[in-house]
């Protein structure tokens, strides 16, 4: 990851400097580091990560480029920064679901729904997924903190397949992470494919009046996976390697 370029570094906080414009306000720095990852996450997301501009951030947020070096520390680790807390969100969200004693099929159904409402909502995060992927991961590769989000993720997955197997509801041996992935694919295709596939098939995925219909589709496509005995469920995931 790129070192801060010496110039950029300050030798002081520049959050006690007065706001751009007002010589009498000095800027909270929470407000201040939240306002610059919303913008920055709308510029990123709407001109990729080599497009934005951190000077057209700093002049839409009302503070300057040696401010966001001071927070953040680079162009890169902006990014990460808004990758890390677009994932934080999905996984607190995920993490908090309150599970406990509903029926394996009605937890997943539940879990599946969250996942689809939310992608539904955050169109920026699966632009800003897709930036990601077009650079390797390299930003999420240089945050292990990212990482870590998505283990309690997998846990809560895990015990519910546990659960819905030794009710014998679940017969397929189905992988927490293949499901994730299962789950993840159909909502981020819907939203991330919606103009190429209406322009191909003349259907609008995201449109209102089919928004229940998509997300029904997708509950029942995973608990028919997973009520399967097909030995293309009950195969052995392949090992890393």
């Amino acid at each position: 990851m790129a070192a801060v370029p010496p110039s950029t570094a300050p030798s002081k906080d520049p959050s006690k400097d007065p706001a751009p414009g007002n010589g009498k306000r000095t800027r909270d720095k929470a407000r201040t580091q939240a306002e610059i990852l919303d913008v920055a996450t709308e510029e990123f997301a709407r001109l990729g990560f080599t497009g934005a501009r951190v000077d057209e951030i700093a002049a839409r947020t009302q503070t300057t480029k040696r401010m966001i070096y001071y927070y953040f520390g680079s162009k890169e680790q902006l990014f990460t920064a808004v990758l890390e807390r677009a994932y934080a969100v999905i996984r607190r969200q995920e993490q908090q679901l309150d599970v406990e004693g509903l029926e394996p099929v009605a937890a997943i159904r539940r879990l599946a729904e969250l996942t689809f409402d939310h992608h539904d909502a955050h169109p920026d995060f699966i632009r800003l997924v897709s930036i990601e992927n077009i650079h390797e991961a390299e930003h999420i590769a240089s945050a292990p903190s990212l990482g870590d989000l998505s283990s309690p993720a997998i846990e809560v997955l895990s015990r519910i397949l546990d659960e819905g197997r030794a009710q014998g509801v679940f017969t397929a041996e189905v992988d927490a992470v293949d499901l994730h992935a299962l789950i993840s694919s159909f909502c981020f295709f819907r939203v991330a494919n919606r103009h190429t596939f209406q322009a191909l098939f003349a259907r609008d995925l995201t449109a209102k009046d089919t928004r229940e219909h998509y997300r029904t589709m997708l509950s029942d496509m995973v608990i028919a996976y997973l009520t399967t005995t097909a030995t293309t469920a009950t195969a052995t995931p392949p090992t890393d390697r």
